[in-house]
């Protein structure tokens, strides 16, 4: 494990200004962050920097030697980045948030540009971002699944429904005529013989879709698992091939008749859609301004309803 200098920022931030909340707004960044670096510089060394008492963080003997040993050096580059770093807005918080590629191209990435605070896009899986928002090192996510961690709340504020689509020149009609029969399996049974689109996080939407529409697990493969579901669609305009994805990410692709929604299924599967965040933030202003901008954005479902 190498030694992290903002490690090093943190600790004299702390033993300075003796409060981790104190430091964290000093470091515009998030008090369990502050915790995050502090333990982990801690389980650098090997020693204890700071006895932990209700008002104040006191060093210990080994905090104040390696205080003593780090003061000179960190004031240098503080310098040096002062000197050279040209920004006429250091003062800008930084917030850091948690996604999906599809939901930040949908929501945030035009607007970007405008926002008066720096920010940080982090994609991954929805459990590792709810422990890095505990964690303190996001600052906000946009999830469809709740985590369990008490220093955490989830608000719901919109919904994603999974649809079944079709490629532009695929020839749907057989299909059609059997979602018109009372029984699905021979609809199940001849979609499995067709060309698949799916990405390897997205492997969900097409289990939770199958099985309650089919009453039974997928037991085929995507012949094509792709980066993202903007690539499906992209692949899938004007070509052959199903995919199962929220129906908010194609629409401008239906609406343009580069692809076909093929079905809803037979009672819409739906997803809330939540922001989570801390309990306690220093970045409620910002946080409250990027909740506004998803929430003007995002409309919820509205699918014509095809063949049940």
């Amino acid at each position: 494990m190498l030694l992290n200098l903002e490690w090093l920022r943190t600790f004299k931030a702390i033993y300075e200004t003796g409060t981790l909340s104190a430091a964290a707004q000093e470091l515009f960044i998030s008090q369990p962050g502050v915790s995050l670096h502090l333990n982990s510089l801690e389980a650098y060394t090997g020693h204890k920097l700071f006895d932990r008492s209700p008002r104040k963080m006191v060093p210990t003997e080994k905090g104040k030697v390696l205080y003593n040993f780090v003061l000179d050096p960190l004031r240098k580059l503080e310098a040096v980045e002062q000197h050279f770093h040209k920004s006429s807005k250091s003062e800008r918080p930084t917030i850091s948030v948690g996604m999906c590629f599809e939901t930040f191209q949908y929501t945030l990435e035009e607007h970007i540009a405008s926002l008066p605070f720096n920010l940080i896009i982090k994609f991954g899986e929805y459990p590792q971002m709810q422990q890095d928002l505990d964690n303190g090192l996001l600052d906000l996510i946009v999830t469809p699944q709740q985590g369990q961690q008490q220093n955490l709340q989830y608000k719901p504020f919109s919904k994603e429904r999974i649809v079944l689509i079709a490629g532009g020149q695929t020839d749907t009609e057989p299909l059609i005529d059997l979602f018109a029969q009372p029984n699905k399996s021979e609809a199940a049974n001849w979609l499995k013989q067709q060309i698949w689109y799916s990405t390897a996080a997205d492997m969900e939407h097409l289990k939770n879709f199958w099985l309650k529409n089919f009453d039974q697990h997928p037991d085929f493969r995507p012949n094509y698992i792709v980066p993202n579901i903007c690539s499906i669609i992209r692949c899938l305009s004007d070509g052959e091939g199903f995919s199962i994805v929220p129906h908010f990410l194609c629409v401008e692709a239906i609406e343009a008749g580069q692809i076909q929604l093929v079905w809803e299924g037979k009672t819409p599967l739906e997803n809330t859609l939540y922001f989570g965040t801390r309990k306690k933030t220093i970045y409620q202003k910002e946080i409250e301004q990027l909740q506004d901008l998803f929430v003007s954005k995002w409309k919820a479902p509205e699918v014509v309803a095809l063949p049940a």
